[in-house]
This record gives structure tokens, sequence and C-alpha cells, in this order.
């Protein structure tokens, strides 16, 4: 397998992605090929400074970085060099299995949408993030911030998406899946959750429990939590602020740690027809390895095939 990593996205490229990426071979050096897409002589110093093993990966230059601030479609557009660019060119011809970068967001979420596409039958894609509940387990909350505005449907086909995920890649045998409502009776919340509630009921496929209100997405109420991508990312920043009060009271506390998403890597676009990785803007080398890991499992799982037989 063929892993492709964009190697100038984030706030500490391209150091902590050779970390990762030096993490990562130091413990699999089978059968993973890593591609680094990214400036040339700039990979080639860290490349020997860390002792990379270059039998085990290609190194593509790119010319060009997308920044943070930048708008994605018309960054996409202008910067055909820039090492996002070249990272859905190459997954988009099948020349990589999978792409991971931890750069601009909108632009990673806009390659995916309009390089590799939606997966037949999935109306919107979806981004998953992990919830670390107080049992020690973690939960997906999906969507955390591709659809800010949905449709019922979306909804339930979001349920399906983290069900499938859940199951092949976090071990999960039935998990159980909550949409997240202001009250727990059916019929309670606005437009959107009153008329996915019956369709969530009515799907099969999942083992749909209920609404769950706020106050239970850190207990084990459910394994996946289903919402709008406005509702998602509002709660994902609010845990993230979790871990940034307690790092700033140097609290240590085993299961405040875990609020620390670098631990878990970064997270998948559902719903598009390669493995697509995002990772947070601030991703150390631990972040990189366990991204490439995930990767590395979901083309092991054969996940894409998953999904799409299911959506057929």
């Amino acid at each position: 397998m063929n892993i492709a990593l964009d190697m100038m996205g984030g706030d500490y490229a391209p150091l902590e992605a050779i970390k990762g990426v030096e993490l990562f071979l130091s413990q699999n050096k089978d059968d993973v090929q890593l591609t680094l897409i990214g400036d040339e002589i700039k990979l080639n110093t860290l490349i020997r400074e860390h002792l990379i093993d270059s039998a085990s990966i290609n190194l593509v230059h790119a010319s060009q970085v997308i920044e943070m601030q930048e708008h994605p479609t018309k960054a996409l557009k202008e910067k055909q060099q820039s090492s996002i660019s070249i990272g859905f060119h190459l997954l988009a011809a099948s020349k990589t299995d999978a792409f991971i970068s931890a750069g601009n967001t909108g632009a990673m979420m806009v390659g995916a949408l309009y390089s590799i596409k939606a997966t037949n039958g999935i109306s919107r894609p979806a981004i998953g993030a992990y919830i670390p509940g107080d049992n020690g387990k973690l939960a997906l909350l999906v969507d955390v911030g591709l659809n800010a505005d949905c449709k019922p449907e979306n909804l339930s086909q979001f349920a399906l998406l983290g069900v499938l995920f859940s199951r092949y890649i976090l071990n999960i045998e039935n998990p159980r899946v909550a949409l997240i409502n202001v009250g727990e009776e059916e019929g309670k919340g606005n437009i959107l959750c009153q008329a996915a509630y019956p369709l969530l009921k009515e799907n099969k496929r999942i083992n749909f429990i209920g609404n769950v209100e706020g106050r239970d997405l850190l207990k084990d109420k459910a394994d996946i939590y289903v919402c709008d991508g406005y509702t998602g990312n509002i709660l994902l920043k609010f845990a993230e602020s979790i871990y940034d009060i307690v790092q700033q009271r140097n609290i240590n506390d085993e299961y405040f740690n875990r609020f620390n998403f670098e631990m878990y890597g970064g997270v998948p676009v559902l719903g598009v027809n390669k493995p697509v990785i995002i990772g947070h803007g601030i991703s150390t080398a631990g972040a990189f390895n366990n991204m490439i890991l995930m990767a590395k499992k979901m083309i092991e799982q054969d996940f894409i095939e998953k999904v799409k037989s299911n959506f057929v």
C-alpha cells in the first residue's frame, strides 16, 4: 500500500511530519510505502538528519504551499503545484491509496469532494471526530463541520457512515447510534431533529437508541452521536477548549488528558471514494504517526468498498 502525506501542511511542518514518518517507520517497515509531498530541498535535509530509510519512501516535489488562511477553492485552483493539490492528483490517479494532511482544512475538504468525489448513493460526505467517554471508551461525533445545513436524510446517512467506521476501524461490533437533541423524548427538537428521528428509527442497518442531550455526550450513552455539522463543530471546539484549560492550569488527570486530540491523529472524511484524513493544524509527530496508522487500517479493512456496498 502507498500512503501519501502533505509534508508542508500544519504549524510545525515539515519537521513534525518527518518525525511522524520516523516514528511510524520505526515500528512498521513491512508493506507500507510512504509518499512524502513537499519542498524537496527541505525534506531531503530532514530525511538525512533523521536517518529515514529511503527504501520506504517516495519523495514528490511541491513548489507551493496552501497557507491556513487562504480561501480553499481559490487556492486549489491557483496553486496546482501545492502539496495538497498534488496529493489529491496522486490519489485520484490511483498512484497512492490514501492521503493525509494537517494543512488547510477547507482545502482538504474541497479537494476530497471535487477530486475523488462522493461515494455513489451518498448525498453529502461528513467528517467524524472522537469524543472521549468517562469510562475509557471513544465515541464518534458526526458531522463536525462539513455540512452546516442538513436535511433529515443526511443525518440518516451520517449515522450509517458512523456505524461502518465504528465497526471496521474502531472495532465496535454493534455500535449504538443517538441523535443529539434538546430532549430525550421522541418529537423533541427543531424541525431537522423531528424529521430525522423517524428516519433513524426506521433504518434497520443501524442500532438507533433515540435522542440524547448535551449532558450525555461524555457518558456511555452511545457509540455514535449524530448531528448537523454546525452543531458538531461547536461541540468539537468546546471539547478542544477543555484540554486547553486543563493544560493551562497544570492539571494532570487521566481522563482530561484524553481530550488531547493529538492522541488520535486526524479525523476521517466519510463518504468519499478514497481514504482522506485531516489532521489538526498543531499536529506533532505522534499525531502524524496515528494518522498514518489510521490510513493503513482503512486500507487493510478495505473500508471504502464496505461503504460502497452499503450505499448501492
